[in-house]
């Protein structure tokens, strides 16, 4: 495995990149800043040391490293409570706050197998989210493609959130032809396939699920 392609090493290159220019959007078809207002907001090393899950699942080393640099991000799209503490969702109900009820009841029948969901910035009638559970083998929780355009969607876009921030900021140069791209990644496939095994029952996807 090449280690600056995984986990606090690609996330270490990321924030490189984003140090340059901190306020500049992450896409070029709507306005999402990398870090807000361009100045970053760090969380405390004795906040980050303590901070788990609320399953008691630890963060992945990707969060931890981001964390340590900025909370903005992550803090715009819903991940704390007032007091600090993270507030995952449930898929279905994740979905129901960002695509509408309607759309959120369909993924009820897969919820159980992602209690603790957290959105990120991505897609248009698409949602991005990152979803803990089982890690891979290095510590990360897969990032799911949620797509409600046809039938309702659910899949394996990213094996982590140090791929996904990497894609986003051009440090892997991939086009998506389908969500589930990665699996032919020869880098990645082998957390996909992780993942897969992990999550999806060895499937990369769940569709016509109701």
């Amino acid at each position: 495995m090449i280690e600056e392609a995984h986990g606090v090493a690609l996330t270490e290159r990321v924030l490189e990149s984003v140090r340059r220019d901190p306020g500049r959007s992450m896409y070029d078809f709507v306005k999402v800043a990398w870090v807000a207002a361009g100045t970053p907001k760090p969380m405390s090393a004795d906040t980050l040391a303590a901070l788990t899950f609320p399953s008691g699942r630890p963060l992945s080393p990707s969060l931890r490293t981001w964390l340590a640099y900025d909370t903005s991000l992550f803090e715009r799209h819903g991940w704390f409570a007032p007091d600090g503490t993270l507030t995952p969702r449930p898929l279905d109900r994740l979905a129901s706050d960002t695509l509408g009820e309607f759309w959120g009841e369909c993924f009820t029948p897969i919820t159980p197998q992602f209690p603790e969901c957290f959105l990120l910035p991505g897609g248009s009638d698409s949602r991005r989210v990152l979803a803990v559970g089982e890690p891979d083998s290095t510590g990360e929780h897969p990032i799911l493609a949620l797509d409600v355009d046809d039938m309702p969607f659910a899949g394996l876009m990213y094996p982590g959130f140090d791929v996904y921030a990497a894609n986003e900021a051009s440090l892997i140069q991939h086009e998506f032809d389908t969500y589930l791209d990665f699996f032919d990644n020869p880098t990645y496939a082998h957390r996909m396939n992780e993942h897969a095994k992990h999550r999806f029952a060895g499937e990369q996807c769940y569709e016509h699920f109701f």
